[in-house]
């Protein structure tokens, strides 16, 4: 449900600023969604959907919907570890959503990295963002990959490494470059996850100051 919070009132209000990481920042505790909102389509309960058990983040991938971090965040290189726990046909997607624009909708002004199958790495600019690459495309049109995907096998773990830098977003896939664009029109904002169809878990979600310092 749009409005779901498991946060103070007060941390809500530091939203409109966004936080350059200057060290490490790791944006799940492993225990609970504190720092995180939800969005979820019909308006149906989040927690039916995403939950923590044994420090992972599960997401069942029913209904359509996102949760993401309650903070805005710009400059800095977002490192996630996640995998596909199972593939059923027509429901193996999900992705990394990074510059997220208010207000909640499914789905957002934003800039998407594919997590689908076989497509890790595509960028989607979503819900009116523009950029170089993608001007005049339709929201459904992703930039292709820069060569093959590098996802590991389902029940794997991967890392998705994404590098926003002013208005630049670069997509790495278990370390492979796969993806980049240049003069986005949203150069901050939340950071988040979808809930699209795959039955999925996340284990860490960190970001990273530029150039590494506090790695």
């Amino acid at each position: 449900m749009a409005g779901w919070v498991l946060v103070s009132p007060a941390i809500l209000g530091i939203t409109a600023n966004n936080i350059t990481p200057t060290n490490r920042i790791e944006l799940f505790n492993g225990k609970d969604f504190t720092g995180w909102t939800f969005c979820m389509k019909g308006d149906a309960d989040p927690l039916a959907t995403w939950s923590v058990t044994n420090g992972v983040i599960h997401c069942t991938g029913k209904p359509t919907g996102y949760i993401r971090t309650v903070q805005n965040y710009q400059n800095y290189e977002l490192d996630v570890t996640w995998r596909f726990v199972k593939i059923v046909p027509k429901a193996d997607n999900t992705g990394v959503l990074v510059h997220m624009q208010l207000p909640d909708k499914v789905w957002p002004k934003c800039i998407q990295v594919q997590g689908k199958h076989d497509r890790q790495g595509d960028l989607f600019l979503m819900a009116g963002a523009e950029s170089k690459e993608h001007k005049g495309m339709d929201a459904n049109t992703a930039l292709p990959l820069q060569g093959a995907s590098a996802e590991n096998p389902v029940g794997e773990w991967n890392t998705a490494n994404t590098i926003c830098s002013n208005d630049v977003v670069i997509s790495y896939i278990n370390g492979k470059l796969l993806n980049q664009t240049t003069e986005c029109t949203v150069t901050n904002g939340a950071v988040g996850f979808q809930s699209e169809g795959a039955d999925m878990e996340i284990k860490s979600v960190t970001l990273v100051p530029l150039g590494g310092a506090g790695k």
